[in-house]
């Protein structure tokens, strides 16, 4: 029995030197595929982290129509509002505005400035528009205000007062009532 296990293990001691050849030749080209990799390796970029995006503040007023509330009035800048024409009566009131620079032009109540944006209501110092469904309010200069007499109590003139006045061209500019005080 002795002489069967030294049968086998002599077939197998021829084999032992091929094996570590090839163990050691595997062992070779590990070495060198890693230093290979080594020297052709691309240099390493700075890396920065991306930069912070911004949190978008929520406007919860914006959602008030929802629930029941009032919506708020956004504040349109890039239209002016030159005059006004306010009606008694709904539908004959006319704005007369600039959009984006471009000429004044007069709008009815209702009617399209631009494609899109539409004059919802006309009020004797600021003017609503409608621009894509939100509504956008476009005030009078103080300036205006205060030659129309909007700007304190005075009320002003009706149409027909105007026209009177019209003609009289020749006659000097009014001069501002001073209160008298009585002693």
């Amino acid at each position: 029995m002795k002489l069967q296990i030294t049968k086998k293990l002599g077939r197998q001691s021829k084999r032992l030197p091929e094996f570590l050849s090839l163990l050691l030749f595997m062992l070779l080209c590990a070495c060198t595929a890693y230093w290979v990799m080594q020297l052709i390796k691309p240099q390493l970029r700075a890396v920065t982290a991306p930069p912070q995006a911004e949190q978008a503040q929520i406007d919860v007023s914006l959602a008030a129509g929802l629930f029941g509330g009032r919506g708020t009035v956004t504040v349109a800048s890039n239209y002016q509002l030159l005059g006004v024409v306010a009606a008694k009566q709904d539908g004959e009131s006319v704005a007369i505005l600039s959009a984006d620079g471009k000429p004044a032009q007069a709008v009815r109540q209702g009617k399209e400035l631009l494609p899109g944006t539409s004059v919802k209501e006309v009020h004797a110092s600021y003017v609503l528009l409608s621009e894509g469904g939100v509504l956008k309010r476009v005030m009078l200069p103080e300036d205006a205000r205060t030659k129309s007499g909007l700007g304190g109590a005075s009320p002003v003139p009706a149409p027909a007062q105007m026209m009177q006045q019209a003609p009289n061209q020749d006659l000097p500019p009014e001069q501002p009532a001073v209160p008298v005080q009585d002693k």
